[in-house]
């Protein structure tokens, strides 16, 4: 590539000059400061790339090398991903299967071991997978491995569980960061957490649980994603405490991430008022530095890896990244339209776990009569957390309930790797489907099936559909059926990034279409499964308070 001029933006030092970047063998060997001649065109602004601090590449429903493509286009140059999701279906094989798919692209991808497969041990609930202690020796000390995924089972880290303990101390001896997942914690359980190793988190979605974190000498990672958003209350500390934060997206769905990544946090930050340099430093220093990554900070001897962008404002576009010295996009050539139709032997390797069989409604009907104490899960919009009802029947609550019309419908959790398995049924309210049926095999943490219905005939439908893809998404109205096939591990498709979000548009659009008017309906249902995350969650093989661990039923 050749040399690069610009106005110079030096995170490093917090200031900006006028420059030239001199670029030799993919490197940085010298940034010139220099005037810039004269140009018809204004010169762009040189910058590194953002970073996502913790993303699950599988919730995007792209291959690891179809992901870089979208993400290369909005400015970010390197990604810290957990493959907790296919870790759950696949183990071993599923992670390596993800780091084969990401050496295809020009991207920097740092992957690490999923520290909690299945999120949660016992009889709660059936992963495709178990990666244990031993497993987890072997990964940290592999060079392609660099750090340990979120740790979810904070119970197990406060009452010092063995297994879990010995998972940290081999991340720890080989000098490999820890991740956290620890919701609502603060005072001594956080120092204790902290205490253990743990040196991020995600979950944070208060002020004051992030100070808390901070406090404990943990980075608090902020997210926002397709249904976990909290920026908005956690953003003062990106004033308060520049060097501990980080920005992330976690689990974003594709329809939002063709839009934008990183770059619409760092957007959204400028607007807010908040310095640049402590934006930037958020949003492509402290992630490179915490996992131990000299991906490009326009510093001499860096990889030549940086962004252009037109201007320093919250209305920046991203004109051009180069990862290694090579354009990966450029906002004026076809450049990513090109790529995204190129066809990769990966893409007819499908590797899947998936031996469910059909069900019919006698398989999820449910006694319910008058006098009968029932829990019906509170989904919202816009929040992992669940909220909860205990209720004494005076009726069914399916038609003549204490709500409205419609509002508490069932949530079925079908085991998809043992064959002849019986589905959970639970109660749910806050989908507002009025006539028709949602389901999907992307099913926090162990991607069981998972369907929201008005009806058992609907609820059927869309879970045999899934059954019949060996994985997917599907929406049933009473006139039609609307899917996208998931055949890899049962959470992504060998489609290009464009092509998977324009039919999940389409989905989403018929599920608004039956009444749900939830901004992201399956990434919420899928939540609806996850037992780390309070306070009433359902599994395959439970209803569950999350909070105590104790079995509802």
């Amino acid at each position: 590539m050749e040399n690069v001029k610009g106005h110079i933006v030096d995170v490093v030092r917090r200031e900006i000059f006028d420059g030239e970047l001199v670029i030799k063998d993919g490197k940085i060997a010298e940034v010139k400061r220099c005037a810039l001649p004269e140009s018809e065109k204004p010169w762009p602004y040189v910058m590194p790339g953002f970073v996502d601090a913790h993303v699950h590449i599988e919730s995007s429903m792209m291959v690891p090398h179809k992901f870089a493509r979208i993400a290369v286009s909005h400015g970010t140059i390197g990604v810290i991903a957990d493959p907790h999701e296919i870790g759950n279906v696949l183990g071993i094989n599923g992670i390596d299967y993800m780091i084969r798919s990401g050496k295809e692209a020009r991207f920097n991808f740092l992957f690490g071991a999923p520290s909690c497969v299945p999120a949660v041990g016992g009889d709660i609930e059936t992963s495709g997978a178990v990666i244990d202690a031993k497993d987890t020796e072997a990964l940290m000390a592999r060079e392609d491995i660099g750090f340990l995924g979120e740790m979810m089972n904070y119970p197990g880290v406060l009452n010092g569980d063995k297994e879990v303990m010995a998972k940290i101390d081999a991340a720890l001896r080989h000098g490999k960061p820890v991740d956290g997942h620890a919701p609502g914690l603060t005072g001594r359980q956080r120092d204790k957490y902290a205490g253990a190793g743990i040196t991020t988190d995600h979950e944070c979605s208060t002020l004051d649980e992030g100070r808390s974190c901070i406090n404990a000498g943990m980075k608090v990672i902020i997210r926002e994603g397709s249904a976990a958003k909290d920026y908005q209350l956690l953003s003062p500390l990106i004033k308060e405490s520049p060097n501990m934060v980080m920005f992330c997206t976690d689990d974003c769905h594709p329809d939002d991430f063709v839009r934008g990544h990183i770059n619409l946090i760092v957007r959204r930050a400028l607007a807010d008022g908040y310095d640049l340099w402590d934006v930037l430093q958020a949003a492509s220093v402290n992630a490179q530095k915490h996992y131990n990554q000299n991906w490009g900070l326009l510093q001499v001897g860096d990889p030549a890896t940086f962004i252009t962008v037109d201007r320093i404002t919250p209305h920046f576009r991203v004109e051009m990244t180069v990862i290694r010295a090579e354009e990966a996009f450029n906002y004026n050539s076809s450049l990513l339209s090109r790529h995204d139709s190129d066809e990769h032997i990966l893409d007819f390797d499908f590797p899947n776990n998936f031996v469910a069989v059909p069900i019919t409604e006698k398989d999820i009907d449910i006694d319910l009569k008058p006098g009968d104490t029932v829990h019906v899960i509170h989904a919202s919009d816009g929040s992992l957390l669940t909220d909860h009802d205990e209720v004494e029947l005076t009726g069914n609550p399916l038609f003549d309930s204490r709500y409205p019309w419609t509002e508490v419908q069932k949530i079925v959790v079908y085991n998809r790797y043992v064959p002849g398995a019986k589905p959970v049924v639970g109660l749910v309210r806050g989908f507002d489907i009025k006539e028709g049926a949602i389901a999907g095999s992307v099913a926090h943490d162990c991607h069981n099936i998972v369907a929201v219905g008005s009806s058992d005939e609907f609820i059927v439908k869309a879970i045999n559909r899934i059954v019949e893809m060996h994985g997917g998404q599907v929406v049933v109205s009473p006139e039609e059926m609307l899917d996208i096939p998931l055949p890899i591990a049962g959470l992504m498709a060998p489609m290009g990034g464009y092509e998977i979000a324009f039919r999940t548009l389409c989905i989403q659009e018929k599920v608004r279409d039956i009444g749900c008017k939830m901004k992201s309906p399956f990434i919420t249902m899928a939540f609806m499964c996850l037992p780390v995350i309070p306070d009433i969650k359902i599994t395959d093989r439970h209803l569950l308070n999350t909070k105590t661990f104790n079995v509802v039923y």
